[in-house]
């Protein structure tokens, strides 16, 4: 099972065709947004807010391991002897463990909204590697006469043409359903608001409290070409800068300075920086909260943002590796047979004493052994732990005494009394 037998695709949707060159310079120089800064995939990290987004759910999809379940009858059970299993489970080829894998690949998602991965096969076809690919080396194509997809990878100016079955490819939110859209292209303006506030407030650090000033003189007095020109050095060298704030300053002939900068408490800056902030937050589909803006935050509602963020956020990109992964690493009938999956269950706990109540609810109405939740817990079983209870109480309607009689031996039905031999009737 799992040897290599499959045809490339020949399905005839249209292919956004790009010029690698221009798309390269767009990666490298970025896009001028109208706040007057270049976003790119890359630089757009540099903004605080985009790479803490980038990084909880990056690290959170990493973090979760895969497994590969066959289906046994009316079960599935997890199949370590698969040529998947270790692949994706540790070591997808040999430079790389599994969470530097997941985490690579999913910073591509977030950013190019594409991730790509060679897929290495050995000399029966059986897959033996798995290697990431820079979204920006990839362009997707359609071969004229055959119709099928092929992936132009360039790497030390040299072209080499990749079938489709040699490519996992994970997409982001697609108008083709090929090729998914960046979110930092399609964001790009509030991206570039964003980091315009962090450079306007480093340069007010920068330059201190001496920056955007009037120098005046009084109407009889004209300052002489060596005053300015001392005032001018003095001002530049002695007193702009962070660390050179609240020194005395020394003018000459009358002078007197009068600031005209804008404070930034006027220019909103810290509301336009929280505002940004909640904007990438909206991007991403973060909770505030993750991107350490508390400010609405509460105890009583950050357990349940968290699960929000689980089942909105992180299971949607989950769905997307699955079926990826079911697609290009799983062999026609293998795909009735095998099942890949995330275990999201650790981001889905809870606290202890929530998760304990679960349990009891679980034990008590038959849906969960000891041993099962013992199991949950990250513990052994132990030896007959195993049983599961049954409510008496759960029977169907008008049929909870002829139970009981029938668990009894009894042959009585509803109604009918039992009469011992003194003529006493016994209910």
């Amino acid at each position: 099972m799992g040897y290599f037998s499959r045809k490339l695709s020949s399905e005839k949707r249209t292919v956004t065709n790009r010029d690698p060159t221009a798309q390269g310079l767009k990666n490298l120089f970025g896009v001028k947004t109208q706040s007057g800064t270049n976003v790119n995939n890359e630089n757009a990290l540099r903004y605080t807010a985009v790479f803490a987004a980038i990084r909880v759910i990056s690290e959170s999809v990493a973090s979760l391991p895969i497994g590969i379940y066959q289906f046994e009858k009316d079960s599935k059970i997890l199949s370590r002897d698969h040529e998947l299993f270790e692949l994706l489970r540790y070591k997808p080829n040999n430079e790389m463990d599994a969470y530097t894998f997941k985490e690579t690949l999913m910073i591509h998602l977030l950013t190019y909204g594409n991730a790509y991965a060679e897929i290495e096969y050995d000399k029966k076809g059986i897959i033996t590697g798995l290697w990431p690919v820079h979204p920006g080396l990839i362009k997707l194509y359609r071969e004229k006469k055959s119709k099928e997809l092929y992936y132009e990878v360039r790497i030390d100016g040299k072209t080499i043409n990749l079938p489709s079955y040699k490519i996992l490819h994970i997409k982001g939110l697609s108008f083709n359903g090929l090729e998914g859209l960046s979110p930092i292209a399609l964001a790009r303006q509030a991206i570039g608001l964003g980091l315009a506030t962090e450079e306007f407030g480093a340069r007010f650090f920068g330059q201190g409290t001496h920056s955007g000033g009037i120098v005046e003189l009084p109407p009889e007095k004209i300052m002489s070409d060596e005053a300015y020109n001392r005032l001018k050095d003095s001002m530049n060298e002695k007193y702009s800068g962070l660390g050179k704030s609240h020194r005395l300053l020394i003018l000459e002939e009358g002078a007197k300075f009068n600031r005209v900068a804008i404070p930034p408490n006027e220019a909103q800056f810290l509301e336009s920086r929280k505002f940004q902030l909640e904007e990438i937050a909206r991007i991403y589909r973060v909770p505030p909260h993750m991107l350490q803006s508390l400010d609405r935050a509460t105890f009583s509602n950050i357990e349940q943002q968290s699960i929000d963020f689980v089942t909105h956020s992180l299971r949607p990109w989950i769905i997307r590796w699955e079926q990826a992964i079911t697609n290009k690493l799983l062999f026609g009938k293998e795909r009735k047979l095998i099942t890949v999956e995330f275990n999201m269950d650790a981001l889905l706990r809870g606290d202890i004493k929530s998760r304990y109540e679960a349990h009891a609810k679980g034990r008590q109405w038959g849906w969960l052994s000891a041993n099962d939740v013992r199991k949950i817990e990250n513990m052994n079983p132990v030896e007959g732990l195993s049983h599961y209870l049954e409510p008496l109480n759960m029977v169907p309607a008008g049929k909870q005494l002829e139970i009981i009689n029938a668990k009894r031996g009894g042959t009585k039905n509803e109604g009918e009394n039992k009469t011992n031999s003194k003529g006493n009737t016994k209910s």
